[in-house]
């Protein structure tokens, strides 16, 4: 049997580091600024739970219930997330690095300015989630569905995206230098101003993107669909 805590218990600021909470249900629990580095909290209920600046660096979250949680500015740096449910979480400015979201339900999230340097999002749900000005760099997002997210200003330089679906994304100014966008699905998906330089987009399907600005200097476009897309290119387009 799951262990049970009262339901909106008020666990702020507690020490909670490498317990064993797995299974747990603590969902409407206040953990705001709990020390949960290196829990176990597998399959464990945080829905609707607060865990702003909550520490959950190294963190085992696998199968892990986040709806609704609010993980503001939270520590998740190598956090174990695989096949989380996250769905209309706040991760606003929660630092992500390195953690293992594989498969994650991310759908509706917000995770502005978010640091997810080098997190694997192999597969991950980020459809409509909020990236605006969210930090990527190196991620993997092989196969990730981000279709409608806002990725303005998002920066994902190296990372790899192929296969990704970004159909109708927002991803003007982003910041795309060498990323891997093989056989992605761009249609719809607003390029504006975004910066593409050396970016391989060998397959992808811009149908209908719009590239007005997008710098791509030494970009990879052999095989691309680019149809209709290439009217809105502009000027900027510099060929070596």
């Amino acid at each position: 049997m799951s262990p049970t805590l009262q339901p909106f218990a008020d666990l702020t600021a507690a020490d909670l580091r490498a317990a064993d909470l797995h299974g747990v249900d603590l969902h409407g629990a206040d953990l705001s600024g709990a020390d949960l580095r290196g829990a176990h909290l597998r399959g464990a209920n945080l829905d609707r739970a607060a865990l702003r600046r909550a520490a959950l660096d190294r963190a085992d979250l696998y199968g892990a219930n986040l709806t609704g949680a609010v993980l503001h500015v939270a520590g998740l740096h190598g956090a174990v997330l695989t096949v989380a449910a996250i769905r209309d979480a706040d991760l606003s400015g929660a630092d992500l690095t390195g953690a293992d979201l594989r498969y994650a339900v991310l759908t509706g999230a917000s995770l502005r300015c978010a640091v997810l340097t080098g997190a694997d999002l192999h597969d991950a749900d980020l459809t409509g989630a909020d990236l605006t000005g969210a930090d990527l760099t190196g991620a993997d997002l092989r196969c990730a569905v981000l279709t409608g997210a806002a990725l303005h200003g998002a920066h994902l330089d190296g990372a790899v995206l192929t296969g990704a679906v970004l159909t109708g994304a927002d991803l003007t100014a982003a910041a795309l230098r060498d990323a891997d966008l093989r056989d992605a699905d761009l249609r719809d998906a607003d390029l504006s101003s975004a910066d593409l330089h050396g970016a391989v987009l060998t397959g992808a399907v811009l149908t209908d993107a719009v590239l007005t600005g997008a710098v791509l200097t030494g970009a990879d476009l052999y095989g691309a669909d680019l149809n209709a897309a290439i009217q809105s290119l502009g000027w900027r387009i510099v060929r070596e």
